[in-house]
Parts: C-alpha cells; sequence; structure tokens
C-alpha cells in the first residue's frame, strides 16, 4: 500500500505544506482539502504540473469539502492528517485570540478525520496550537499518541537562525531547544544550545542571550507585523512537513512536539512542548532530558498556563 497524507486547509501554510510533502516524493499521494470551492484542485493540478520539473512523481489531489463533511471521503486511509485549518492572526492579535472560532473549525475537522480516517496521525498546526491539539484529540478520541501539535520544531528554528545570524555561523553548527507553549510561556532552553559543540554561553554574554529567546518567544509576531496580512507559512510549514515525514517512514526521530506529557518532568495530564521520538503510530515517547532549574520552572508554568485553557476548550 502506498503513503497518503492529507493536509486540512489550502491557505498558504496548508499549500506550501501539501507542496513539501509532494516534492519529498515519498508518498503515493497528497490531498488537500478546503472549503473554497475550487481552490484546492487549482492548486493541486498547479502542483502537478510541477512534477515534470521538480521530478517528483506523488499526486496531488485537491478537494472541496462542505459543511456537513461533502467531499471528506477524499482523505479514507491516510496515513497522517495536517490540520491548517483556521484562521491566521492579524497584527496586534495574539494566538489566543483566535480561540473561539479556530475551536469551531478544528472541532469540525476532527470529527471528519475520526469518520473517514481512522487509523490516522494527526498532526495539529491551527492556532492557539497547545489548545487545538488538546481540542482534537477530545473530538477524534483517539489515543493521545496518535494526535500531536506542531510548535517546537518552529521555535527551534527561529531560535537556531537568531543564533546563527548573531555569531555570523552556519546553520548546522547550530544545535538549539525550544520547549513549553507556544506563545507567551514559551520555554526557549539555553542550557541545551550550542555551537560546534560548545555551549552557547561560552560564546554569547546572558543577556544577549536572553534578547535572543525573546525574540524566539515573539517570532510569528515579529512575521506577522512586518506581512501585515497573514502569518508565517514557509518555516511552519517546513516544521509540519518534517514531522510528517518522521511519522510515515517511522523514523524514531526526536523532535520537540505538542504531545501529551502524563508524569515526564513532574508535569501530568496536559498538551505541552516536549522532546518526543516521532514514529508510525505518532508519539512513541516522550524523552526527558536535563533542564536547568529555572528551565524547569518555566516548562511548569506553561503546563499550567496551557492546562487552563485546555479545560475550557472541551466545552468549545
Amino acid at each position: 500500500m502506498g503513503k497518503k497524507v492529507t493536509v486540512v486547509g489550502a491557505g498558504f501554510y496548508g499549500s506550501t505544506t501539501a507542496q513539501r510533502l509532494a516534492e519529498y516524493d515519498i508518498f503515493d499521494t497528497v490531498v488537500l482539502t478546503d472549503i473554497i470551492d475550487g481552490k484546492p484542485a487549482g492548486l493541486a493540478l498547479d502542483m502537478n504540473q510541477s512534477r515534470p520539473i521538480e521530478g517528483f512523481e506523488t499526486k496531488v489531489v485537491g478537494v472541496t469539502t462542505g459543511p456537513n463533511g461533502e467531499g471528506y471521503e477524499a482523505i479514507e486511509g491516510s496515513d497522517v492528517v495536517v490540520v491548517t485549518a483556521g484562521l491566521p492572526r492579524k497584527p496586534g492579535m495574539s494566538r489566543m485570540d483566535l480561540l473561539e472560532v479556530n475551536a469551531k473549525i478544528v472541532r469540525q475537522v476532527a470529527e471528519n478525520i475520526a469518520k473517514y480516517a481512522p487509523n490516522a496521525v494527526v498532526i495539529v498546526v491551527s492556532n492557539p496550537v497547545d489548545e487545538m491539539t488538546a481540542l482534537a484529540q477530545i473530538a477524534t478520541q483517539f489515543p493521545k499518541n496518535r494526535v500531536f501539535g506542531q510548535a517546537g520544531v518552529l521555535d527551534t528554528a527561529r531560535f537556531t537562525n537568531s543564533i546563527a545570524e548573531t555569531l555570523g555561523v552556519p546553520v548546522k553548527s547550530v544545535k538549539a531547544l525550544t520547549l513549553g507553549s507556544h506563545g507567551d510561556t514559551m520555554v526557549p532552553v539555553p542550557s541545551r544550545c550550542t555551537v560546534d559543540g560548545k555551549p552557547l554561553s561560552d560564546l554569547l554574554p546572558a543577556e544577549k542571550i536572553e534578547e535572543l529567546v525573546v525574540r524566539t518567544r515573539n517570532g510569528g509576531a515579529e512575521v506577522v507585523a512586518l506581512l501585515k496580512t497573514g502569518s508565517a507559512y514557509y518555516a511552519p510549514s517546513a516544521a509540519a512537513a518534517r514531522m510528517a515525514k518522521a511519522v510515515v517512514e517511522d523514523s524514531g526521530e526526536v523532535m520537540p512536539v505538542c504531545a501529551w506529557v502524563d508524569g515526564e518532568y513532574g508535569i501530568s495530564g496536559v498538551y505541552l512542548g516536549v522532546e518526543a521520538e516521532l514514529g508510525a503510530q505518532g508519539i512513541k515517547k516522550v524523552v526527558e532530558d536535563k533542564l536547568t532549574d529555572t528551565e524547569l520552572a518555566g516548562l511548569k508554568e506553561a503546563a499550567e498556563a496551557v492546562r487552563a485553557k485546555q479545560a475550557d476548550v472541551a466545552s468549545l
């Protein structure tokens, strides 16, 4: 059986994710869905016409879905479903401002995934992602390991890029990490950052590192403010596509993701940004590593902030 992946939502984020997944050439089919009539089919046709140029065989299928689940039969048999549906941020908006409007959309999408792709692994990217991941799990009723969110890979990439630019080194020489929530209680982890194997703290003064931490935390808002319409999608789609790839290849790769935490770091019963091993069933296991006392306190604070909001989500 060939592999199949669905991307729900054909905005900039969704369509770019679909393109990246198709260009990997590891799937038979990429399905792209949207509620705007004809848009996903048009984008799919355009992507398929790029196949002879870029040299990949994956077929992209675009499907318009209706308010009562029409069209969702196209996602049947998907190994992975990436949920990008929802409204993006506008300048001055926090991710939390999107909570209620996106909750309705994500709940409906999740119910259709459960109906038509009951064995899929679900990767949620709709904002606010920590809350929408919890909602998707509640609405699908899938095992918690099969529903997780994208945030840490993106936030880590933003942190990495800022460090590389500040020091004038290649990005591949930088190892960085970001945990916690995708928002105000994000926890960049300087103690785990190295450049060519040297601790970041040996290369930059504490106040400069703190500046980079703050910039990482505000990374999305910085892009939103410059774009003025819509939000980031090149880096976010790269992150979501890599996560889907790790699942389909059952790679066991460790990535920072929004996963269900049950006892790790002394935190239980919440979806939170932590490192996890990814595979065919989604989250194989949460990986606990050393944090400083300050970083651990930040992670626990993030857990409580997210926990309060995730409790509200169940009723949306």
